[in-house]
């Protein structure tokens, strides 16, 4: 189908719930996709940090067919073998202890925020049910997580939002101890907000909210599926501020473009959760595990990690470069090949100008550029990507 007939039919008959660019992708290899006329694009989107490596990675393509030719799919009423051995990878490099598989990022959220609220009442009582989060977040699409997410313009319209949040400015502590009331049972913060505008974490911001937790105990959630397994150069992205949360949600890169999600925590607020409390039909079937388990294997064996930070540090001196060219760049901020450039004005004409020249990226806020390229990315992909921008920038 040509373009023009993919856009109209999609005009007919779903739902608008998306500002859709007029650009129909039909393939994808690596780090490059086609469109439905046959051009190709450099893509630095890598749908939204989901295609981490690359489109079509070959181990991960072998064991979904390999996989789906065996079994795709059983309840949970069942033991299931490639769920387990996701978990015990998963669980193998980093601080938790067990694991919760969902099917996307805002159902990760969801769990941690019944997980959070339920350890809270188990051990301090029926009135420990506050959540802070961090304005500029975003942490979902569910009632629950637009409530979470510091950013009203994705609540308007859903009210009457569920109680029991409260938002600080991030980066904030002194914001944050005010905040902490007597029905606070937990802290829950993106280590990059990446929807926000790709802003990070302070390293002393995040070692003093730990404190803040541990002495009015209260858990510590990192919401990581936007900036976790590998995005920031580090397996997960609290490894790189020597901070161990209790609860860490992750999805998006999880399965290298197959839907799945994960709710991970330290055992003992593993344990407040008993057979009844939470579930998920689709969560952790053997198809999706097989796809999460090859992705992961990939991540941990291929040196695709070193190539992020690498390539990201790389990356970042080079857009460093560039805005001491183009005096609209107000900033370069990020970490690993999670990379925000603001600009002192609207940002999607630049957007739109990178498409025309085979590169895709895109605008986070209004003003800010945001490019998170697959983790596999060259120094020659990157470098084609700065000439394009140089060019876009220039007008």
């Amino acid at each position: 189908m040509k373009s023009q007939e993919v856009v109209k039919m999609n005009e007919k008959y779903i739902m608008n719930t998306y500002g859709r660019i007029p650009l129909v992708l039909v393939k994808g290899r690596g780090t490059r996709v086609w469109d439905a006329e046959g051009k190709e694009y450099l893509d630095f989107v890598s749908g939204l940090a989901v295609n981490s490596l690359g489109h079509c990675h070959p181990r991960v393509v072998k064991a979904i067919w390999s996989q789906a030719d065996t079994l795709m799919h059983v309840s949970n009423l069942y033991h299931i073998e490639p769920q387990v051995r996701l978990a015990k990878i998963l669980v193998e490099n980093s601080c938790a202890d067990k694991v919760f598989f969902c099917n996307s990022g805002a159902e990760a959220n969801e769990g941690a925020i019944k997980l959070a609220r339920k350890y809270a009442k188990e051990n301090y009582g029926a009135d420990k049910y506050e959540i802070i989060t961090a304005k500029r977040s975003f942490h979902g699409r569910t009632l629950a997580t637009i409530t979470a997410t510091g950013q009203a313009k994705f609540q308007q319209g859903f009210e009457p939002l569920p109680a029991g949040f409260k938002y600080v400015p991030f980066n904030d502590l002194e914001a944050l101890e005010q905040a902490i009331g007597p029905h606070t049972c937990a802290v829950m913060l993106e280590p990059i907000q990446g929807e926000g505008g790709v802003y990070p974490a302070n390293k002393e911001y995040l070692q003093g909210v730990a404190e803040l937790c541990r002495k009015n105990n209260l858990l510590l959630i990192f919401d990581e599926v936007q900036c976790g397994l590998g995005r920031t150069g580090s397996f997960l992205a609290y490894q790189r501020y020597r901070v161990e949360p209790d609860i860490i949600t992750l999805a998006k890169a999880l399965g290298s473009g197959f839907p799945i999600g994960a709710v991970m925590a330290k055992e003992h607020a593993a344990k407040a959760f008993k057979p009844g409390d939470h579930a998920s039909t689709f969560g952790g079937n053997p198809l999706a595990c097989a796809a999460a388990l090859a992705a992961v294997q990939v991540l941990l064996e291929e040196g695709v990690i070193d190539n992020a930070r690498l390539m990201g540090e790389y990356f970042k001196a080079e857009l460093t470069r560039l805005a001491e060219k183009h005096q609209r760049v107000e900033e370069v901020r990020g970490a690993g090949l999670m990379i925000g450039v603001e600009l002192d004005g609207p940002g999607q004409e630049v957007v739109s100008r990178c498409q025309e020249q085979g590169l895709l990226i895109n605008c986070v806020g209004g003003n800010v550029l945001r490019f998170l390229p697959p983790l596999i990315v060259s120094e020659k992909e990157i470098n084609t990507a700065v000439d394009i921008l140089d060019k876009a920038l220039g007008g």
